[in-house]
């Protein structure tokens, strides 16, 4: 007898089920049945929104005396958090299309800590290892320190203050959320793990032309890629974002000459991302209880 399909055998534990009366069996595991297309429609309603809405912030803030064509770091600041946010609300809204969706249909679900911490290390070590051979054969090093200097993290504290928490906080969580939870999932129901994980690095490679040494673009590709094994392997979202947590605020801590305050700023984002998922979980809409048999 030939196998089922991959899309339709994940690993056990990558599914959540809703809270079950006692007795009644639990339904078969399955993907969300996002449409592959959907990730592509997404992509673009995200980044058109996050368009539309940086020039509401421009605009918002000319009217208050700041420069248009040089904003000052608020400025800045708000774009990239309404870019983000304009991410997560693009694949909520697709996901929802097929139906009020679930934390764990993003991979809002939790994992066994001792092999999700051991997968962690290992794509933790094959993307600096990638970067490394890439840097050897360009003979130059790239920096990751641009997006910092144009939010303008050197011009104030409080500035270097609110791009630290976009940097390790919000980012890692929207990013994962769009790309891995949403993207990589609808995309994975068109020809399975490989196609999907490679298209998804390389848009994820290719959204931080702006915003990174171009020279990275190609291990950001990678790291993209690479995320998605690691969502596979764990079948949880929170791998994921934690160990992009901690390579940005790597990233954030070497640009800014950091030393002992790197292992701080992790500690306090992981904290605050683990906080922030118990409440978004917390307040997550709920599906209506099935209606009790007569």
């Amino acid at each position: 007898m030939s196998s089922a399909p991959e899309s339709a055998s994940p690993p056990p534990f990558f599914f959540e089920y809703p809270e079950l009366p006692e007795g009644r069996p639990r339904p078969p595991a399955r993907r969300p049945a996002w449409r592959p297309w959907s990730a592509w429609v997404a992509l673009l309603a995200g980044f058109a929104g996050a368009l539309a809405g940086a020039v509401v912030v421009g605009v918002v803030a000319a009217a208050f005396g700041a420069s248009f064509d040089d904003p000052p770091p608020a400025v800045n600041i708000s774009a990239t958090i309404v870019q983000d946010g304009c991410l997560v609300a693009s694949a909520f809204f697709f996901a929802r299309l097929s139906g009020l969706p679930r934390p764990g249909d993003f991979g809002l679900r939790p994992t066994r800590p001792g092999p999700a911490v051991g997968w962690m290390a290992v794509t933790f070590f094959a993307f600096y290892a990638v970067t490394a051979i890439w840097v050897a054969i360009l003979g130059t090093s790239p920096t990751d320190d641009k997006l910092p200097k144009e939010l303008g993290a050197d011009t104030s504290t409080i500035a270097l203050l609110a791009v630290a928490v976009l940097v390790t906080v919000v980012a890692p969580v929207a990013e994962e959320f769009f790309f891995r939870g949403f993207f990589f999932t609808a995309l994975r129901n068109w020809r399975g793990v490989w196609p999907a994980a490679i298209v998804t690095g390389l848009v994820f490679g290719g959204i931080h032309a702006g915003s990174a040494d171009a020279t990275y673009l190609l291990p950001l590709a990678f790291f993209g890629f690479a995320l998605c094994l690691l969502y596979v392997r764990t079948g949880s979202l929170y791998p994921c974002i934690a160990l992009h947590c901690v390579n940005n605020s790597l990233a954030f801590g070497v640009s800014q000459d950091w030393s002992w305050q790197i292992p701080l700023v992790i500690a306090g984002a992981l904290c605050a991302i683990a906080l922030g998922a118990r409440l978004a979980t917390a307040s997550w809409p709920r599906r209506a209880a099935p209606a009790p048999a007569s």
